[in-house]
């Protein structure tokens, strides 16, 4: 039976749970020279208004995932097609080899610095949810504001339908068959269907297909980059296959708008390396392994992606870089291997794509899952979307959130305006929660400095992440050399004002739900706690009427 406690915010957790049952963050005193985080220091300084960390991580599987598979969550929802594919496109918007190298490896950088800011929350506050939990510690007033915000972007921008269409393309086109848009739809809700039920009705399995296709992933980018490193021995057939190192920043672009999108692009070939963040309640051990698979994970990826981009130029010469789309990868293994090696690669992409989704749909359905505990109006009520019905070890109702959005994002015609499009407004946004991430690290170094900190972020790694962003947030308004932007016939600003008007959209939902509406009807909100069948517990809230004076 369902157990509920009226439980007021202002009233001592411990009424409810016995500090002791965060055993999982004590240490043993004779463990010298180990970090050491004890939960009451932590509850003391920045616990959550909702629950403590042993009612946050109850319910599920627990604490299953170890640094073997953290880091392989992280290489799985970092290499997906991007690598594949974006090549092209980064060189056509900066306009010379040297300069697309030259923002590959500034890409990494900025991301290791935006990881590095997150290990230190993530150690600091080891829950999941990532970025909605370092919101809530920052702005915790006005109430549920920054939790409202969080979770609207989180639910409408979150999806996998790209991954999903480039799959069901790849594995078309292998097949020999004709990629028409219905087909490519078929197959690709049918994938997102698979892997929203292999993770919610089979959880063990869905980690095993995870980190499988995360070792896959990884092998066939070794294959590149060797491959490549062959190339520019020359002990293939490849004529000249140092030209486009020659010279290499000639015809470089002027605009710093071309630079900010292609930016864009290549941070969301990196993106991932938050991934663990998101699902620390599930991460046995969970500060020691945040700090090895975060690093572990990214270091990786970055040194595949710079080393295959240099493999990419060696085997194909700028035109046909430039000429190959999003097919960049075809061309290099069709001028290495011959016409016979690209049907093979599609098939690599399609698993790669698919990878991609299974790691993606692991983290939202988690993300999701900690939105619907919050207490945030969801449609039917909060208790579905927050359980882990109907194994009581995976969150299912989570995944119907995220295969929901995907499959709408992958039925939104017309798909080549619309998957660009989508794309640049999923990224915007992102960029005001890391501006509001890390601007409130340093509000917390600042008026909390003695909460513990099992890592620390060198500040001025921190000061550049912070710069990066904010002209991430201000040169896609600027007007690009071509006029027109990489989405036409969209005006080229139209996805950072639509992603703006999510943000607003986001704060009028919580001024609607927690403030206007109760004041219309005369009641105010109480919140409390419940404990559900599965073990997870979550904030409910009931309405008590306003006397009037």
């Amino acid at each position: 039976m369902t157990k509920f406690w009226a439980l007021r915010r202002n009233s001592p957790v411990s009424e409810v749970v016995d500090r002791k049952d965060s055993v999982f963050l004590e240490k043993s005193e004779a463990e010298e020279g180990k970090d050491v985080l004890k939960a009451g220091d932590f509850d003391a300084e920045l616990e959550s208004d909702a629950f403590t960390l042993s009612e946050d991580a109850a319910g599920g599987l627990g604490r299953h995932l170890g640094v073997f598979s953290c880091t392989l969550l992280i290489v799985g929802r970092i290499i997906g097609t991007g690598i594949f594919s974006t090549p092209s496109s980064i060189l056509g918007s900066v306009g010379s080899v040297g300069a697309s190298l030259m923002l590959w490896v500034f890409g990494f950088f900025i991301s290791f610095c935006g990881l590095f800011i997150w290990l230190e929350y993530g150690t600091m506050i080891p829950r999941s949810g990532g970025e909605k939990v370092y919101l809530e510690a920052v702005f915790r007033r006005p109430p549920y504001l920054a939790t409202t915000v969080f979770a609207v972007n989180a639910i409408i921008l979150t999806f996998s339908s790209a991954n999903s269409i480039v799959f069901a393309t790849n594995i078309l086109v292998s097949a020999g068959h004709e990629a028409g848009r219905w087909s490519q739809r078929g197959i690709a809700i049918g994938a997102i269907t698979f892997i929203t039920l292999l993770h919610g009705l089979t959880p063990r399995g869905g980690v095993w297909l995870m980190n499988s296709l995360s070792v896959f992933k990884i092998v066939i980018l070794l294959f590149t980059v060797i491959t490549g490193w062959v190339v520019l021995s020359g002990r293939t057939s490849v004529p000249n296959p140092r030209q486009n190192f020659r010279n290499a920043f000639a015809g470089s672009s002027n605009s710093s708008n071309d630079y900010a999108t292609a930016m864009f692009k290549i941070l969301f070939s990196y993106g991932g390396w938050s991934n663990v963040n998101y699902v620390m309640n599930n991460v046995k051990d969970p500060i020691r392994t945040l700090k090895i698979a975060g690093p572990l994970g990214l270091g990786i990826c970055a040194l595949l992606y710079i080393l295959a981009n240099i493999a990419y130029f060696s085997a194909a010469s700028k035109d046909e870089i430039l000429h190959g789309g999003v097919a960049v990868a075809s061309v290099f293994f069709k001028a290495v291997f011959g016409a016979q090696a690209q049907k093979a690669l599609t098939v690599f992409v399609a698993l790669s794509a698919l990878g991609n989704v299974t790691t993606v749909a692991f983290a939202a359905a988690r993300v999701n899952q900690e939105l619907a505990k919050e207490g945030i109006p969801f449609p039917f009520g909060n208790r579905f979307w927050a359980s882990n019905w109907p194994t009581k070890k995976s969150p299912f109702p989570g995944l119907l959130i995220h295969f929901t959005m995907t499959v709408i994002v992958i039925l939104a015609p017309p798909p080549q305006v619309a998957y660009p499009f989508i794309l640049d407004v999923q990224l915007y946004p992102q960029q005001i929660v890391n501006f509001l991430v890390v601007g409130g690290l340093f509000w917390l170094r600042w008026y909390k400095p003695h909460v513990p900190r099992p890592f620390k972020v060198f500040l001025p790694l921190a000061f550049f992440y912070l710069a990066a962003t904010s002209f991430l947030l201000v040169a896609p308004f600027i007007r690009p050399s071509n006029g027109i932007g990489d989405t036409p016939p969209l005006p080229y600003y139209l996805y950072c004002v639509v992603g703006i008007a999510v943000f607003v959209f986001s704060i009028l939902y919580w001024a609607g739900w927690s403030v206007v509406i109760p004041k219309l009807f005369g009641y105010k909100l109480i919140p409390g706690k419940e404990i559900l069948d599965d073990g997870t517990v979550l904030t409910v809230f009931t309405r008590e009427k306003v006397k009037k004076q």
